[in-house]
């Protein structure tokens, strides 16, 4: 099988860019049955786009970093949730995050963490702003924190990105809001 790292045109990206990991050979399948619409999504000069993200290092070894869907672009660039992800649960207080592209009037789409504190431990958004501050690009560093109790979980673990979306639309249409009116819908202080 081979593997390619392409940009959104299709053109291959050189050994450490990011970009959709696509694949072709005989182990890959031929095609959606009877689903043109699919296959034209899924396809692109033979290459299958497996809408997973990552790069290739220069001794060919391969990195998933995120899944295109998860990508966001803020200012027009592209930002890769996972990375921020990663770097956020470095920090000695957080038990899990995760990471959306909210819209934004000024930059298209900026970020939102939403971040589960270990127990007996605290964090602000200041401080983890001041903390993330050359730990990853400026351009990525989220906009707004929000601190949950937990973050909503299919039966099988998986994080439901729709329902928090719908949470963070919910947060954002109530005014003002505050870290008590936070505290009250999730039991655990959102700094805003």
């Amino acid at each position: 099988m081979q593997v390619s790292i392409q940009d959104a045109e299709g053109r291959e990206l050189p050994h450490g860019e990011t970009g959709e990991i696509c694949v072709c050979g005989p182990a890959v399948f031929a095609g959606y049955y009877n689903n043109p619409e699919a296959n034209a999504a899924s396809f692109r000069s033979g290459w299958f786009r497996t809408g997973d993200l990552g790069h290739l290092d220069e001794a060919g070894f391969l990195y998933i970093t995120g899944r295109a869907s998860d990508m966001y672009i803020s200012g027009g660039s592209n930002v890769y949730p996972r990375e921020i992800e990663e770097k956020l649960l470095e920090h000695p207080a957080i038990a899990e995050v995760v990471v959306l592209g909210v819209a934004d009037v000024l930059w298209g789409e900026v970020g939102a963490a939403i971040c589960v504190l270990k127990p007996g431990t605290t964090a602000s958004e200041e401080h983890l702003l001041t903390w993330l501050d050359g730990r990853v690009a400026r351009y990525k560093v989220p906009r707004h924190f929000h601190f949950w109790a937990d973050i909503p979980k299919s039966g099988y673990g998986k994080v439901q990105k729709r329902v928090i979306r719908e949470m963070l639309m919910d947060l954002s249409t109530r005014q003002p809001q505050t870290a008590a009116s936070n505290l009250a819908m999730t039991g655990s202080e959102d700094s805003k």
